[in-house]
């Protein structure tokens, strides 16, 4: 615990955590409304005044009937492909850009990152034309996984995010592994990545979660109902059930539960991490 942190008042305290507690529900009650609407039976009124949070008889047949009804598990590889694949080739070249704009000196490297970070101004509405258009004069592209990764290859706000995490690397580890041989790709690889370890996971999170939701990019690219995304799955799904609020709400938890996973996985490498200890060891 800080000085501060000891000086502060118990009613200071009492309040942080009395405002940090009340954003925490207001921030999860539309999940837990969620949750709750997918586990009520269907002889209970969803829409009863006042409302009851918790359900009367749980049950998991919203579940079962939402599975069995439309090829859930295929979309859900489907989107898992397509995010693993998405998360891995922006890493890379991510990374690959953002070193030598962060580690190297080159004529205009200043200029170059400025035009990069200034993209991130451009919504993806004025470029998904143009995108599209080049898809459709490729013909390969189109109506399949890699149509749908493509515009995602490589984004400015993930070059900004490691440039910025690889200018932070100290002095000492680069030169030390100059001195050992070690080449500009070598040093790239076996010492700034695992250096910027929370960086990459911070990143990874944020693409992970924005290609799984993506919706209106996998609409525009995927004319085959086996190759399907989650969105698109449940947006079918909504279309196919109609006003049935209660598998679409269990279509929409199976469609949380992997980006939740992923979270509690990687949570514990988006910590601070004193890479000026490993020149000490």
């Amino acid at each position: 615990m800080t000085n501060q942190a000891k000086h502060d008042s118990p009613i200071k305290i009492i309040g942080i955590y009395g405002l940090l507690g009340v954003s925490s529900v207001v921030t999860l009650f539309p999940l837990l409304w969620l949750l709750s609407t997918a586990l009520k039976s269907q002889a209970e009124n969803i829409f009863q005044s006042p409302p009851q949070l918790l359900p009367a008889s749980p049950t998991f047949e919203n579940f079962v009937e939402v599975w069995n009804t439309i090829p859930l598990a295929q979309y859900l590889l489907n989107s898992t492909l397509i995010a693993v694949l998405t998360v891995a080739l922006n890493l890379i070249f991510c990374s690959l850009a953002a070193y030598p704009l962060a580690r190297l000196s080159f004529p205009g490297r200043n200029w170059i990152f400025t035009a990069i970070v200034s993209t991130i101004m451009i919504p993806f509405q004025i470029v998904m034309i143009p995108l599209y258009i080049l898809i459709v004069q490729l013909g390969f592209l189109r109506n399949n996984y890699f149509g749908v990764i493509f515009p995602s290859l490589a984004s400015a706000f993930g070059i900004f995010l490691l440039r910025q995490a690889f200018m932070g690397v100290p002095k000492e580890l680069e030169e030390a592994a100059r001195m050992d041989g070690c080449s500009e790709l070598g040093l790239w690889w076996n010492v700034m990545l695992p250096a910027i370890r929370p960086a990459l996971a911070t990143l990874a999170i944020f693409v992970f979660i924005g290609s799984w939701s993506d919706f209106l990019w996998p609409l525009i690219v995927i004319q085959d109902e086996n190759l399907y995304t989650l969105p698109l799955g449940v947006a079918k799904l909504a279309g196919t059930f109609g006003g049935n609020w209660r598998l679409i709400a269990a279509g929409s938890v199976i469609s949380i539960i992997p980006v939740l996973l992923l979270f509690i996985f990687l949570q514990r490498y988006i910590i601070s991490t004193d890479t000026g200890s490993a020149v000490k060891g």
